[in-house]
This record gives structure tokens, sequence and C-alpha cells, in this order.
């Protein structure tokens, strides 16, 4: 136990039935005061049970005892969190450090759990003139008997828990800032530090060429173009299996012309959470060196209204041929993912790919605001992302994805003039899943819909209001145990493609095979030329400045002529 000063807030775990840790006298507290304290509050232990007291002395200045239960991950989470948010109350009437004593018998898990809970229960995202109040200075983990195993822990739990935040940050940071291109920029920045990992950013022009329709027509009535973000890391093992995350990066959702209410908007700069999840997860693979090969591929676009946006009735191709009716603007997620999966897998050498999403209300409204949707045909793949949430404390529900379940779903996908339609009706998280489910073909695919957990109303545990980065710790843990892979029939056999896969999408597993290879023939000029693209946007940008300056006031007009002329220098002069 450090010593204690008159700055600090001790926290003290009490136990099951108001047991207190033998540690008390040592630290020049009388047991039987703080026992009867607690028993005057009825503070006998209960997870989240608290019972401040002011210390004689002041030395330390403030005691916390908090119920720990059984010390149980949860019951742990519960007791760091409530310490915490405490603490930091205090700190604003003078308070600098927090000492937060594990209880008796903490093992290395626990000390990775209460390292994350500690930075994740203290979240808190601001844009105020007024001065942000004071926070703690320093937390100190006081943890009985460690050794190099709990020193270990420690790191991962730090690391895992920076990740939530970026993560967090992300979606937080307000859709005026946080439009496509800042969300690329900021992803470039952060893996730009990391040796192993190499990013690409592509822009309309690029993603016109590659075929994908589903995000250029979402992000068309937007004067913020749509981007991809493809960053992969390369660990200095395995090369295999290759993972390929997706996210779904909408930065804002109007709804598009199938055009949401007010209320309906309020949130929905929120609706890249699950880009940036798989961006955060990216960024702790690499700092951890973890032994699997990660591709995070993020498709940005902002859905909104105006005569460039796309319509119900259009007819998009996706990158690989397959079609889709638009019948709902609104339901413009699963477009985006549709190009992003399809494109890992014919692109990208993928050999296992997890989509991250806030794809459906009905997801919300199935399993409620803390637990996340899992669809998945393959039962390895459930297994071990059910274990990893249940570790990392992130609940999953398995949904159903076997055909004896949604086999006579299927026909509502039909459409009189495209491969499928994209707003099938109810059951929605599953028709959408359904949807989702030819662009992954034979490929072991998992689809993750967080539309519920991915924001919090308010502060639980470790989760606080606002975005969550809920599935960043979940994936981590999934690659962290080493992704199993089952034995398939040939080198570059994907498996049998699930029912309703046809024609292309159920012949080709993936083409490529390089870490970065893979964009392949339709792509390979433009990747060759992302240099010239960013020397032409430049001098595009300089010109549109020189421009804004001499505009009068029509510096609208100079920025619409100047996206214009990109288009036409992206497409040798066609149209969109």
């Amino acid at each position: 136990m450090p010593r204690l000063g008159e700055d600090d807030v001790l926290a003290v775990p009490v136990g099951a039935r108001g047991a207190l840790p033998g540690w008390l006298a040592a630290a020049d507290l009388d047991p039987d005061w703080v026992a009867g304290a607690l028993a005057d509050t009825g503070n006998g232990g209960r997870p989240g049970g608290i019972t401040n007291l002011p210390v004689p002395g002041r030395t330390p200045r403030s005691l916390v005892a908090v119920g720990v239960g059984d010390a149980t991950p949860a019951h742990l989470r519960s007791y760091v969190a409530v310490a915490v948010r405490r603490a930091q109350t205090l700190a604003e009437h003078g308070a600098t450090r927090l000492v937060l004593p594990l209880p008796a018998g903490a093992n290395a898990e626990a000390v990775r759990v209460a390292a994350e809970t500690v930075l994740l229960a203290g979240y808190r995202f601001r844009v105020s003139s007024a001065p942000h109040p004071p926070r703690l200075a320093r937390v100190v983990l006081v943890v009985p008997g460690a050794g190099p195993a709990a020193v270990d822990a420690l790191h991962r739990g730090l690391v895992t828990a920076a990740a939530v935040v970026w993560a967090r940050d992300l979606v937080n940071t307000p859709p005026d800032t946080a439009d496509p291109v800042w969300v690329a920029d900021q992803a470039r920045a952060r893996f730009a530090v990391h040796d192993r990992v190499g990013t690409t950013v592509l822009g309309p022009r690029q993603l016109r060429a590659a075929g994908f329709g589903g995000l250029l027509a979402v992000g068309g009535g937007s004067d913020r173009p749509p981007r991809l973000v493809l960053a992969t890391y390369v660990p200095t093992t395995s090369l295999r299996p290759h993972v390929v995350l997706v996210g779904k990066g909408i930065t804002f959702d109007t709804g598009g012309i199938s055009i949401k209410t007010t209320a309906g908007m309020r949130h929905m700069h929120t609706d890249m959470a699950g880009g940036a999840v798989v961006l955060a997860v990216l960024d702790a693979v690499a700092r951890l060196g973890l032994p699997v090969r990660v591709t995070a591929l993020v498709p940005l676009a902002e859905n909104a209204v105006s005569g460039a946006a796309y319509r119900p009735g259009d007819v998009l191709t996706h990158v690989g041929g397959r079609t889709t009716e638009v019948r709902s603007t609104d339901a413009e997620g699963r477009l985006v993912l549709a190009d992003a999966l399809a494109h890992a897998r014919l692109e990208l050498a993928a050999d296992v790919l997890v989509d991250v999403a806030t794809l459906t209300g009905a997801a919300r409204t199935a399993l409620g605001a803390r637990t996340g949707a899992l669809f998945t045909t393959d039962d390895v793949l459930a297994a071990d992302l059910l274990a990893a949430g249940a570790a990392a404390g992130e609940p999953w529900w398995r949904m159903p994805l076997a055909e004896e379940h949604v086999g006579h779903l299927r026909a509502q996908l039909d459409s009189p003039v495209a491969d499928a339609n994209n707003s099938p009706g109810a059951p929605g998280a599953t028709t959408a899943a359904l949807f989702l489910q030819p662009f992954a073909g034979g490929l072991r695919w998992a689809h993750l819909d967080v539309a519920g957990p991915a924001r919090a109303t308010g502060d639980a545990a470790e989760l606080v209001k606002g975005g969550t980065g809920f599935a960043v710790r979940t994936l981590l843990r999934w690659l962290q145990s080493g992704v199993s892979e089952p034995a398939r029939p040939g080198t570059d056999s994907p498996g049998a493609a699930p029912p309703g896969v046809t024609g292309a999408a159920a012949a080709g597993g993936r083409r490529g095979g390089d870490t970065m290879a893979g964009l392949g023939d339709k792509a390979k000029d433009f990747l060759d030329s992302d240099k010239g693209e960013q020397a032409s946007d430049s001098a595009l940008d300089k010109g549109a400045q020189f421009a804004e300056g001499r505009a009068g006031g029509h510096a609208d007009q100079v920025d619409k002529g100047r996206d214009a002329l990109d288009d036409r220098i992206g497409s040798g002069g066609d149209e969109r």
C-alpha cells in the first residue's frame, strides 16, 4: 500500500456479507469504525454499493467503501467504476489521486479488467467553451503479490482501453467535423506510427473504378464525398489466416430521400460506430503485436438529401457485379457493407470476415441496449466470438441464420429488376443479415449488429453516456486467443456457399494473395497512381482557394466546381 496523503481517495473493496480487507489496520484505519459505518449505511458488499467516509486527520482525505460482491469480473468492473466515478467527483474539490486496491487473490485477468475499467469509467467527451472540471491526476492500482503476468495483463488492459477510448472519440465527435474525409485522416494519422501497418484511402474516382456502386450511391447526395479506408497489419510471423474486419462508416444518416424524423436523426452521427470499432481494433492489434494478419475495411459516407441523392427505385451494381434494387434510402448501411464485404472476398484474400454495424433498429428492439446481435452459420466462429465477448464483459446473443429458421424469409429479398432489394421487411435484423450473406460468399463470416449497445443513454459500470466502443474488446479477445481455422478441402477453397448464393459470389472465394495485393485488375491502375490523385487533389485545392479569394461571397459555387472537376479528372470526362 503506498503512503497516503491529504489529496488521496482510498477505495476499500467490501466483499460478500460485508467482508473487509485485512490491510485496513496497516493503513492506520480502524476496521471496527469502517464496519460500523457500513452497517449504518446498509452496505453489505452488494456490487456497486457505496459508502463515503471522511477520514479524521485527512490521510487519506476520503475513504470510499465499495461493494465487490464475489469479485467476479462483472463485480470487479462495478467496484472499479463506482470508485473511479466517486473519486472524479471528489477531484472537483481537491483530490488528485485514487488509490485502488484489488481484492485479495486477484489474478492477472482481474488486473486487466481493472485497468480497462479505470480508463473507460472515467471517460468523458465534451465540446464546451466552459473550462472542464478538474480530473484525477493519478490512479494507483494496488495488486497483492503482482508478478510478470500481472504486468503483462496491465499492459494489455491499458492498450485495449485506449483503443476503446479512440473508438468513443470518433463516434462522439460532432458530424460537422467527423465527415468521411476527417475520419479517414484520423485513421491515416493514427496508423502512421505503426511500422507494420499499411494504409490506403480511396476517393470517389478510385471507388468508381473499383465498382463500389453502393458506397458511391449512398454518399452521392452529400457535398462531403465518400471514402474507403483500407488498413492492413502484417505480423512478423504467420500470414494466415487473414482476418478482414468490415465496419459500417455512415458519418451522418438523414435517411436520404426516405428521410428520418428530426428525433430519428438526433444521434445519427453515431452511425459510424462499426467503422470506429474496426479501426480501433486494428490499432490495438498493432500495438500488442499480435501474431495474426488483420485488415480493417471501412466504407465512409454521409447519407444526405440533395438533387444528387440516390432514390427509391434505383438499381445499384456492387463490387463483383451483384445488383440491388433500392426500396428505401434509409437502409443504406447494408449497401456500403455489401461493397466492402465483396471487395474483401474477391480482392483481399480474406480467410475470415467479420462485419460490425449499427444496422437495424430491429436488433435493438429484440435485444435491448446492452446486448449485441451475432449472426453466423459457422458454429466454431460463433462459439469463439461468444466466449470472447463473455471474457470482455460485452454480452452477445446468437441470432438464427440456419436455413431451417430463415429459408422462408429469402423470398422477401426478391426483386423483379435486380438480384435483391435492400428493404425486405421484418424480421429486420435477420433479413438484413440475409441481404449481406451473398456478398461474403462461402467464406467464414460473422455479422455483428450493434445498433443497441453502440450508444449508451447513461453511465453503467465501465460504460458512459454516448458512444461506447462496444465490440472492440470482444474482437481483441478473439484475435488474442487465436483465430481457429477449420480445415477446408483445398488451399483456396472457401467451402460451400450458403443457400441463396449463386453465380460468381458462390464460385469465387477470393482472388489475390499478397498483403496489399488483391486489389485486383480493376483497381490496379488507380492504386498505382494514388500519389497522382493526391497531387491532382492538391492542385485543385490550391486553385479553389485562389478562386475563393476572388469569388465575392460565392465560395460554395467554387467548391461545387472543384468537386465536379475532380470527378471529370477521375472519370475521363464521363458524367456520373
